[in-house]
């Protein structure tokens, strides 16, 4: 039988749903707290508006994670992935952008794209690890301190790829 301080020290569950107009709050302030340049809250309604495959974490009823991805013409484009900064590395991300990818499969996409500053060496680890390819470089593409910052452009064959990797 569990005593009371072990009930109090296990996990919260942990949920990927599709995000809602509600939840935009806490995404925000996770998308501001991770980044000097954040999406604004209307970029996020407009992508909720359009029809984007938005998804978010939750642990508990807390907003942790969330994922915005495109789809269209055979490709997805994932847009943005970002986990809350006190709960990196923990694999939520991992079952993040697994969980958009196999929408973009079921969907009939044939590959999927991304962006990622060159400087942010933990998510091109991530997408290595998935079998994305650096397959070009977008200069100036990201704002930055003191100017701009270039993109790196990653692509996975999701067809041949068959389930993405763990």
């Amino acid at each position: 039988m569990a005593t009371a301080p072990e009930l109090l020290t296990s996990e919260p569950e942990l949920q990927i749903r599709p995000m809602r107009t509600g939840d935009l709050a806490e995404v925000v302030a996770v998308e501001r707290a991770s980044y000097q340049f954040p999406w604004s809250e209307g970029i996020f309604r407009d992508c909720l508006r359009v029809g984007y495959t938005c998804r978010v974490v939750t642990l508990g009823r807390q907003v942790a994670a969330y994922g915005v991805m495109s789809l269209g013409a055979g490709e997805a484009h994932v847009l943005n992935l970002c986990v809350a900064g006190a709960i990196r590395c923990r694999g939520i991300g991992k079952r993040l952008l697994r969980s958009l990818l196999e929408r973009a499969q079921e969907a009939g996409m044939g590959e999927a794209f991304l962006e990622v500053r060159p400087s942010n060496t933990a998510a091109i680890r991530l997408y290595l690890a998935f079998g994305f390819v650096q397959v070009g470089m977008r200069r100036g593409y990201y704002q930055a301190v003191g100017g701009r910052e270039d993109a790196a452009v990653f692509r996975l064959a999701l067809r041949a790829a068959g389930a993405p990797a763990s």
